[in-house]
């Protein structure tokens, strides 16, 4: 039967519970315990599908479509457990389940209330589908004491007392901020975290404490009086040089023991970390350095990107090498000799996915930089689509060449997609349409050209891989574009969207219309970054 753990967080946001989460997660793996994570956004949107990235960071997708919390990402990289719908909820998926419910009359004319249908649904999703799993972490959004959050508190509440007991623990993660005009650490944040917790009938079992220096064992004891936990229970998390490096941290300081004793686990199978530590060597004892440049329009927030940047690194660690990556806002670049300034010292160039046509000149004249130049270019997603407008308007000569997505004029080469495959089934959409769960999103199948750079990259034809666009390149400009050297090397299995493009008398030239980096893990890195990262290691030994 599964056992529970709730990661809760006060103080301040962005401490770290998802980290926190995944690495507690890896290390329970690493004793051979099945385990699954999942995250309980308070938020009202359905999903963050319709989010501005500045607003939420990067929109994580899984296999079976869903859009979902950046979280999801590290669960998956730091466990190598495929996410799935079911593993995020969100207070606007909730109530719209709920209402949708209520119009059908399932409540038999009852009054619906937050206590107990929403409470119950809440508790119904965190239960749901863990049978054969032996621990399910929980990580609940935001900081204790939001007032959107509490319907998940009092949820994860009544499931501390509804689940047998010694089946459900609650970690709490807070900050411990040191004060330089007072020389030392302040337990008060703390104090009061666990006291707004405590007030909503919620006890922590462990407290998770982020401080970015050792805290003396004196304080730590005296966290432990004020919040009604034994010492043993006062974890330090401190600051790592690497991610990958927190499952070690955290178990140098005993956290998952702690989480077991907390269950009354004695006997727990041995742990195997050789895996982790061989990351963080390769990761903080690199044989070299590359620089790479990526070319987007959210650069002054690097969540937006943040599968993207950890699968950069996963390419540096299948190369034992460093990767710095130089962030370029894309509207800085307006023609070739902006370019040439931003983009003449690097290594490698990607342009990743986006939306909306903000941007697109300053990616478009890097693409061309890097095709001309020989230099390495990934294009992802609109990063492709901008790699087909390019060679449209550079190597065909149609200087209008466009997409839909920015406008009616133009040669459209890249078009608003309303129907295609998933499977047996036909999917449709409508221009005008809701935005919000209505792209292409999910895993689909592609098969690869016999004797392409991608084939001998992946090592077969076939492919499964994860997508979230709306639009598509036209695969009728395929011929046209051939003859100038630029191969559509992939495609969809009806041979209707294209799915990779690459240039082969190029040295690494590859475009794709799915997001690749959702499918890294540090210990298996996506073979098109590790590909990549492996071109710009040779082309800094030749410049």
């Amino acid at each position: 039967m599964a056992r529970f753990i709730f990661i809760t967080g006060g103080v301040a946001s962005s401490l770290g519970k998802g980290v926190a989460a995944a690495a507690l997660g890896a290390l329970l793996q690493a004793r051979g315990y099945k385990v699954r994570l999942r995250k309980l956004d308070p938020y009202l949107n359905v999903d963050p599908g319709t989010m501005s990235p500045y607003q939420h960071g990067e929109v994580f997708v899984t296999d079976d479509g869903a859009e979902a919390d950046l979280d999801l990402g590290h669960y998956e990289r730091f466990t190598g457990v495929s996410a799935a719908q079911s593993d995020n909820i969100t207070t606007g998926r909730i109530y719209q389940q709920i209402i949708e419910r209520e119009r059908r009359g399932d409540y038999l004319g009852a009054t619906v209330q937050v206590i107990p249908h929403v409470t119950d649904a809440i508790k119904d999703f965190v239960l749901s589908g863990v049978d054969d799993i032996d621990f399910v972490i929980c990580e609940i959004g935001g900081t204790v004491g939001d007032i959107e959050g509490l319907p998940f508190f009092e949820a994860i509440r009544q499931l501390g007392n509804e689940l047998p007991r010694g089946d459900a623990v609650f970690v709490h993660l807070t900050l411990l901020p040191f004060i330089p005009s007072a020389g030392e650490l302040k337990t008060k944040p703390t104090q009061h975290s666990v006291k707004e917790l405590r007030s909503i009938g919620i006890q922590p079992d462990i407290l998770l404490v982020r401080a970015d220096r050792p805290i003396p064992a004196s304080e730590r004891r005296k966290i432990a009086l004020f919040c009604n936990v034994r010492p043993s229970a006062v974890v330090q998390a401190l600051d790592c040089a690497t991610i990958y490096q927190v499952p070690l941290s955290y178990h140098d300081e005993r956290f998952d023991d702690e989480v077991l004793a907390a269950f009354g686990i004695s006997d727990a199978p041995p742990l195997e970390l050789a895996q982790w530590q061989n990351v963080v060597d390769r990761v903080t004892k690199p044989d070299g350095e590359v620089k790479i440049a990526i070319v987007g329009k959210y650069t002054s927030l690097k969540d937006a990107y943040k599968s993207l940047i950890e699968a950069v690194v996963h390419g540096g660690i299948a190369n034992n090498v460093r990767v710095r990556i130089e962030w370029i806002d894309a509207e800085t670049f307006s023609n070739q000799e902006d370019a040439l300034a931003g983009l003449k010292d690097v290594h490698a160039i990607l342009v990743p996915g986006a939306f909306g046509e903000r941007g697109a000149r300053g990616k478009i004249e890097a693409i061309r930089f890097a095709r001309e130049r020989e230099v390495p270019f990934f294009g992802i997603c609109y990063g492709m689509q901008m790699a087909v407008i390019e060679a449209a308007r550079n190597l065909l000569g149609i200087d209008d060449a466009t997409s839909s997505e920015f406008g009616e004029e133009g040669t459209h080469l890249v078009g608003l997609m309303t129907e295609w495959a998933r499977g047996n089934d036909q999917e449709n959409r409508q221009e005008g349409g809701d935005l919000g769960g209505t792209m292409r999103l999910g895993a689909y199948p592609a098969r690869l050209r016999d004797a392409s750079k991608v084939a001998e990259i992946y090592g077969k034809s076939e492919i499964e891989e994860r997508h979230r666009h709306r639009y598509e390149v036209d695969v009728s400009w395929a011929e046209r574009l051939s003859e100038q050297g630029v191969v559509f090397s992939g495609l969809s299995p009806d041979g209707r969207l294209p799915e990779i493009l690459e240039i082969p008398d190029h040295p690494w030239f590859v475009g794709v219309q799915y997001h690749p980096e959702l499918k890294s893990r540090p210990f298996d890195p996506h073979p098109l970054f590790a590909a990549f990262v492996e071109a710009a290691v040779t082309r800094s030994r030749l410049v």
